[in-house]
């Protein structure tokens, strides 16, 4: 390190325990300023704890040691009290993975941006003015008014965007970005990263970069540290540790990450038709909809669909967040009200037929006073299956050890097994499928996609997979629907999305998850043996 500028963040012999168990195992990096660095494995692999450490947050009950543990200058292991603060403040800022946690619910988002800015010495007039600026930079719609709005009143990928605002005003030394697109589609996510580069060019900070989501660590990262049970196994450049890595582990993480050049498997399942079938009596049809129309505070969150689902068929949502896909799922299982009609058939009977939800953060949806043996037994219950809560754990990959644990004791890949578990418990025409591997490092959802499929192809479940990872959804969907605005303005067999794509905005959600990959240099599989 002699001859040149210290770096901004140097961490040596990191390690952090929590009664006596190490959860970081003496893990040294370094990331100049101006420089991006991606820490990738796991989940508990130690990727937010290594981060918890420079930012000085991980409580008192974590014991941690280094032999250095500097960011621009300053000992962070020594920093108390008002020089504390002032560090929060003024050097390092965190945009977490999830912003509904980070936002003050009872605060209007424009109001929560401008009071960083007031904190750092802003006048009132000039904080409200920079925020309108920080909304239209990280591209926000209505920018000019947005700020009126709470964070129950936007999308999950729209209180991400606050989230990174609020980050980027307060112009850091070190911005740590935990896990900060998982929420976005393709299209927002290059460009909020495209953002951050530029700004970090600009303005000189440093980037820590924790994330699942390989393509991304590798296109915008300089260096990546590779984290195994609180160990770096492996580190080097982006372009070699991720597309030529050494280590055995680092070569499983790689390839678990879905092929966007690879479509479903071939199944038999029901393909359907390109568009709506509007067939009325057709016996293949399970799910009709038309004119399906839902506002919030008088936007149209969905704007006149029609749509055939098919029975058998894994049908792909995508489109930018705020787009309705979320609305859409959540009114096909009754959990919102909505104008049009949505006419759900079972055996070419007129009632509605129960519909399951798996979605994206497994801990909001279990409940956290039952065990897992009575999550799935009532589930057994309810939705009329003949089988056990020991035959179902089995059956998605859970061992028997975890049926009388709670949630908060399992992986969140455990958990995310129960709610899919749950959902396939009985004899269920449909399940909605809401982002629910977004959350989940690329192993544990390549194992989860797997067993979506499987559980899907033999029970004959009609699924609707809504998620903004298209090489996700490219693995999964028979057909794809795409929404802007509320619309559905694509939906076509998934060959022909992703080769033939009639609509400009399924181009370009298209483009630009190729266009990160390529990249990346992970445009497939490892070309290695």
């Amino acid at each position: 390190m002699t001859g040149g500028p210290a770096p901004l963040v140097l961490v040596e012999g990191l390690t952090v325990a929590y009664r006596g168990v190490r959860v970081v195992d003496d893990v040294s990096f370094s990331i100049d300023a101006g420089g991006s660095y991606g820490l990738v494995g796991e989940s508990g692999s130690g990727k937010s704890t290594a981060a918890g450490s420079l930012t000085a947050s991980l409580g008192v009950d974590a014991e941690v040691r280094a032999g250095r543990l500097e960011v621009d200058g300053a000992d962070v292991t020594a920093l108390r009290g008002e020089r504390l603060r002032r560090f929060r403040r003024d050097v390092v800022a965190v945009v977490h993975q999830e912003p509904g946690l980070a936002l003050n619910p009872t605060m209007t988002v424009g109001r929560q941006v401008a009071e960083v800015l007031r904190a750092t010495g802003s006048g009132r007039a000039e904080a409200e003015r920079a925020t309108v600026e920080a909304f239209t930079r990280v591209g926000l719609p209505a920018p000019e008014t947005i700020g009126v709005r709470y964070p129950h009143e936007l999308s999950g990928g729209q209180q991400q965007r606050v989230a990174i605002a609020m980050a980027l005003v307060a112009r850091p030394r070190l911005l740590v970005l935990d896990e900060p697109t998982t929420g976005l589609d393709a299209t927002v996510e290059a460009g909020i990263m495209a953002l951050i580069d530029e700004l970090r060019a600009e303005l000189g900070f440093a980037t820590l970069l924790i994330s699942h989501n390989l393509p991304l660590v590798a296109a915008h990262c300089d260096r990546v540290g590779v984290l195994r049970h609180g160990a770096l196994v492996e580190e080097g450049s982006a372009a070699r540790v991720l597309t030529a890595p050494k280590d055995p582990y680092t070569v499983r993480l790689v390839e678990a990450l879905p092929d966007i050049t690879v479509g479903k498997p071939a199944d038999g399942a029901a393909a359907g038709p390109s568009g709506p079938a509007g067939q009325g009596a057709d016996p293949a049809v399970l799910v009709e909809v038309r004119g399906l129309r839902k506002e919030y505070d008088g936007r149209a969150a969905l704007d006149g669909v029609d749509l055939d689902l098919r029975r058998g068929e894994v049908l792909g949502v995508v489109g930018e967040s705020g787009s309705g896909k979320t609305t859409f799922g959540r009114a096909l299982a009754g959990l919102v009200r909505y104008d049009g009609t949505i006419d759900l058939r079972s055996d070419g009977e007129q009632h509605t037929p129960p519909v399951q939800v798996v979605f994206q953060n497994a801990d909001a949806s279990l409940n956290p006073r039952r065990t897992v043996r009575q999550v799935l037994g009532r589930a057994i219950r309810l939705l009329g299956g003949d089988g056990t809560a020991e035959h179902l754990a089995a059956r998605v990959g859970l061992g028997q050890d975890v049926l009388d644990r709670r949630p908060a004791q399992l992986s969140g890949g455990q958990k995310q097994r129960v709610a899919i578990a749950r959902a396939f418990a009985g004899p269920v025409p449909l399940v909605v499928c809401d982002e629910p591997t977004s959350a989940l490092d690329v192993s544990v959802q390549a194992r989860i996609l797997d067993l979506v499929l499987d559980l899907q192809r033999t029970t004959g479940t009609t699924c609707v997979f809504i998620s903004h990872d298209l090489a996700v959804v490219r693995r999964v969907a028979d057909r794809i629907a795409v929404f802007e605005g509320g619309r559905l303005v694509d939906l076509a067999p998934a060959e022909r999305v992703f080769d033939d794509g009639t609509h400009p905005r399924t181009r370009a959600l298209v483009a630009a998850a190729q266009d990160l990959r390529r990249r990346a240099g992970l445009t497939g599989r490892l070309a290695t043996s």
